[in-house]
């Protein structure tokens, strides 16, 4: 009898499944989540509205309507539109599929978000990641260099990147933009946090897409991304999305919590403050390096990334060893900005293990 796991595709065989650590009874560092909880009386009014919701209904207008929160929430442009995902990485399949010509290729800085290749990778189109400078900015170069080599279907630029917590230079987003033959997704993952945002730019450009998700403003338990760009076009890239892709659940938290945006907004504010007070921390730190942050998180080089994450660990500190992700990323760490609380068990966690 033939192994039925000979069906499979070679390349899915080969791959490596992204892996969750576990966090039980830990802090919780890893990730890039907000660290705060709605309060008692939040979690009620949340549990009587998500209570009366029709769940055995499909998805209905309650959708479109989400689509118009969030579209007044975010300023959207005359002539744009918005498409709603199951968080960013549904996002990025959709746009796999939409772009999937013979030889496409999706172009990315890296070290960068994982999904971008992940998505390429399984939706058959090729993958160029152009390495960043040895302080994470963008070579220019060789990325005009590769666009003009490769003709991606797709260039993703992460503002901030993700696992650098840095924003690129302005001038170099427009030479890459203006070089581009295809889509330029811009992808604002970690906008609550950052000091800048494109959207002011997005009309300059109609081939300029920008992506959102609500999972680093406070809901990653809710899986809800959005896509933004010229009408015409993500028309037609929502003829991939499957029907009823965000769920009644999904749709009514989200609008929850945009009815409460002080709420999230204060806590953002205290994300800010305390990524500030950890930074100048760790930084005085001999033989730690700390790259500057316009996210949740910090990159941090240390000299034995093992070590450091596994002292961490034993003391009940999870953050996330990415010195193995890429070369330019050896022996760092990369922690997000827990409460107060969190923050100072994990410096003196930091302090013994480095």
């Amino acid at each position: 009898m033939r192994n039925p796991l000979d069906t499979l595709r070679p390349d899915v065989r080969a791959m490596h499944s992204y892996v969750v650590q576990d966090a039980t009874g830990m802090v919780k560092l890893d990730a890039m989540e907000n660290p705060h909880r709605l309060s008692p009386a939040l979690q009620a009014e949340l549990g009587e509205r998500l209570g009366a919701v029709a769940l055995n209904r499909y998805p209905d207008g309650r959708v479109d309507y989400l689509r118009q929160v969030l579209a007044a929430h975010t300023g959207l442009p005359a002539g744009y539109g918005l498409i709603l995902g199951n968080g960013s990485d549904e996002i990025i399949n959709l746009l796999a599929i939409a772009c999937n010509r013979p030889g496409a290729t999706v172009l990315a800085p890296v070290p960068g978000f994982v999904m971008y290749a992940m998505g390429a990778q399984l939706l058959g189109l090729n993958f160029v990641g152009v390495p960043l400078t040895a302080d994470f900015e963008l070579d220019t170069p060789a990325m005009l260099a590769a666009i003009a080599q490769h003709q991606p279907a797709i260039v993703y630029l992460a503002y901030p990147n993700n696992p650098t917590a840095n924003l690129w230079d302005d001038a170099a987003i427009e030479q890459i933009i203006e070089a581009a033959p295809g889509l330029v997704v811009i992808d604002e993952a970690y906008q609550p946090f950052s000091s800048k945002s494109y959207l002011d730019r997005l009309a300059r450009h109609p081939h300029v897409l920008l992506m959102r998700t609500l999972s680093k403003f406070g809901l990653a338990g809710v899986r809800l991304g959005y896509l933004i760009g010229p009408q015409a076009l993500v028309t037609e890239i929502d003829k991939v999305r499957p029907p009823y892709n965000v769920s009644v659940l999904n749709c009514e938290c989200a609008l929850f919590a945009l009815a409460h945006l002080e709420v999230f907004a204060v806590q953002a504010q205290e994300i800010r403050t305390q990524r500030a007070i950890v930074s100048a921390a760790l930084g005085v730190l001999p033989g730690v390096k700390v790259w500057p942050s316009d996210a949740n998180m910090l990159l941090v080089r240390v000299p034995d990334a093992g070590k450091t994450f596994d002292g961490m660990k034993a003391k009940g500190v999870l953050v996330k060893n990415v010195s193995k992700m890429h070369p330019l990323l050896a022996n760092c760490v990369r922690i997000t900005i827990g409460t107060a609380e969190e923050n100072e068990r994990m410096l003196a966690a930091f302090q013994t293990s480095i």
